[in-house]
């Protein structure tokens, strides 16, 4: 009766545990299949966000705004500007030309000038180009007492702190006139600092004589002096035929230490999203995705409440989490920089939360068994790689300081900490020029590449390829013999097609039934050809089926990972399946070392113990 409830429990907890397996399998295919579906949504979303005209239209208003030349001057444009007279003659040269096109190629007149002003004929100017100085005040740094004789006026780098507020000049306009800014624009971050809104601005006109008198004038007053630290030139355009927005922003820099350095930014942006019916079709995705971000909010917040604590040491959630959070006038100058920046700022979010949501498929497909073993390999060697990181980015940094210290004041690369920083990474992969650093020191320089290139290169990348390769070599053994996940997805994408052909009796298990029994009796007859007699045959194909019936049952895949109890009916068939397995193994050594008469006799005590253990048994 015991052993009965005993059997009883067994088969109970098997099929709990079978049921358990078939609602997991269920439930990953069905969080598989609905991922797949937000994935590809997210996906038309977002490439439905990007036009590949956006590249062509900045390509061409860079070309025309920095490469043009100065008439006369092949060598001088925006890119090339190193001093005062080379800006004001670009800004009287390429500037004035770019921005003003009064006719077509044959002097004919397209539009009304009076209405719009027209880039390329086809690039409406949105309201008028704005021109923004900001300066610092004199006496912001202290020059040394020996040399107060010869320079009286000191003006430091830009900050908030050292920024002129104050008129100057003829102090008749607002070029003249500090203006606060009334806009939200985010602050420009520069080469040599970050610069607030604001400053002495200008408005240009749309008559191109009247904004050549007007740069005239400016730069016969010296508009442009000691104290000037930046220059923005911004402006907008619209393109119907794509129906895109170009923001574009070019910047002077005027160090302390004299010069310029330019810069520049076009940002190509669809404001208006709704005018096509593809734009509708995106618009539809849109809602889609917030329909998905709300039933993934919901999900999540049952998975805390649920787990609590234990919820935030899966890294598959902090993953989740991570998404969730990235997913949470004409007569003046029209102010499109804001709108820009914060549609570039929303893009870059998109782009980070895509390839995050690439990235959570590993969750899925982490049940394969090449994927399992690559996480298992960087779980295991975690600690060796966290060990190694530490050495390596000691050394790593010691050099980049060397650099810097060393090359800093004459090679670009070398020329901040940060920079050093990437040239070093840089040199890895390939990418270096040797010649500078050894122009800059030829002793140190040879010195530092050639140690550098032999103690990160050579010894502590193949180091951490070493820690990669070894871990890897054991978590492939230990799933050799038979240490891997509970499931594999490729296996449970197979049963659950078998169990559906199977439902819809699409399978035909009699014809395969048929097949083996075809295969036992050609196996049969070969037996008689080899002169085996009958007994034999009979007794050899019964103890296959027998074997075959064992190893169908306790080798299941399904229940080898738990504890069942065992009856005494099935330790005595366990036992003497291993007895019929110890004898195989006798049996090929024998046949493999040639020991014809030891293997006799110890085959002969290996029956006769069989034989022995079967009566007690029984």
């Amino acid at each position: 009766m015991a052993e009965a409830s005993r059997w009883h429990r067994g088969g109970a907890s098997k099929h709990k545990l079978h049921y358990r397996k078939e609602v997991e399998i269920t439930t990953t295919l069905q969080e598989l299949l609905l991922y797949f579906i937000f994935l590809i949504n997210l996906c038309i979303l977002t490439f439905g966000m990007v036009n590949p005209h956006m590249y062509y239209l900045n390509k061409v208003m860079s070309s025309l705004f920095l490469d043009t030349s100065v008439p006369g001057e092949e060598r001088t444009n925006f890119k090339s500007i190193r001093s005062i007279t080379d800006f004001w003659k670009f800004m009287e040269g390429p500037l004035l030309e770019g921005l003003y096109w009064d006719s077509w190629y044959n002097n004919q007149q397209l539009y009304n000038l009076k209405n719009s002003s027209r880039i390329y004929y086809e690039n409406i100017l949105l309201g008028l180009p704005r021109v923004r100085q900001l300066k610092v005040r004199n006496n912001t740094c202290k020059v040394y007492s020996s040399f107060q004789s010869l320079m009286s006026e000191c003006y430091g780098k830009y900050t908030s702190a050292n920024e002129d507020l104050s008129n100057f000049g003829l102090q008749v306009n607002t070029e003249w006139r500090y203006s606060t800014s009334n806009t939200n624009s985010p602050w420009h971050w520069g080469f040599l600092g970050v610069y607030r809104n604001g400053g002495y601005i200008f408005t240009l006109s749309k008559s191109k004589s009247e904004t050549k008198n007007k740069f005239t004038d400016l730069r016969l007053n010296s508009w442009i002096t000691r104290g000037t630290r930046v220059i923005f030139i911004d402006f907008s355009l619209y393109n119907a035929n794509v129906n895109l927005f170009c923001i574009i922003r070019l910047v002077a820099e005027f160090p302390a230490t004299g010069g310029i350095l330019t810069s520049w930014q076009f940002y190509s942006v669809k404001l208006l999203r709704y005018v096509s019916y593809y734009d509708y079709f995106i618009a539809s995705c849109e809602i889609t995705f917030c329909i998905f971000l709300f039933v993934f909010t919901t999900q999540e917040v049952k998975k805390i409440k649920e787990f609590k604590s234990a919820y935030f040491k899966s890294i598959w959630n902090w993953l989740e989490l991570l998404l969730l959070l990235l997913l949470k006038s004409t007569e003046k100058y029209s102010d499109f920089y804001f709108l820009a920046c914060w549609h570039i700022y929303y893009n870059n979010i998109i782009a980070i939360t895509i390839f995050f949501a690439w990235i959570k498929i590993f969750k899925f497909i982490s049940f394969n068994k090449t994927m399992s073993q690559l996480s298992s390999t960087l779980s295991r060697c975690i600690k060796d790689i966290v060990g190694f990181a530490i050495m390596f980015f000691i050394i790593f940094f010691a050099y980049a300081q060397l650099g810097f210290l060393v090359f800093g004041s004459q090679v670009d690369d070398f020329s901040t900490l940060q920079n050093s920083i990437f040239a070093q990474f840089r040199i890895v992969l390939g990418d270096f020029n040797f010649a500078s650093i050894q122009q800059a020191n030829p002793i140190l320089g040879p010195i530092y590449f050639i140690t550098f290139i032999f103690f990160v290169f050579f010894v502590l990348l193949n180091m951490f390829l070493a820690i990669i390769n070894d871990t890897y070599s054991e978590v492939k053994a230990d799933y050799s013999i038979g240490r891997r996940p509970d499931f594999e997805l490729g296996k449970m994408i197979k049963q659950s097609y078998k169990n559906v052909l199977e439902k819809f009796r699409l399978k035909k298990a009699q014809k395969d039934e048929d097949k083996k029994t075809k295969g036992i009796g050609d196996l049969a007859e070969q037996a008689r050809r080899e002169g085996f007699d009958k007994n034999e045959i009979q007794k050899a194909e019964q103890m296959k089926k027998w074997k075959e019936r064992l190893e169908k049952k306790y080798y299941s895949t399904e229940f080898q990972d738990d504890y069942q109890p065992v009856t005494h009916e099935q330790f005595r068939e366990l036992f003497l399946y291993a007895v019929e397995l110890q004898k195989e193994l006798h049996q090929f050594e024998a046949k493999s070392s040639g020991e014809k008469g030891f293997s006799s006799m110890v085959l002969g005590q290996e029956e006769w113990h069989h034989n022995q253990a079967q009566n007690e048994i029984l």
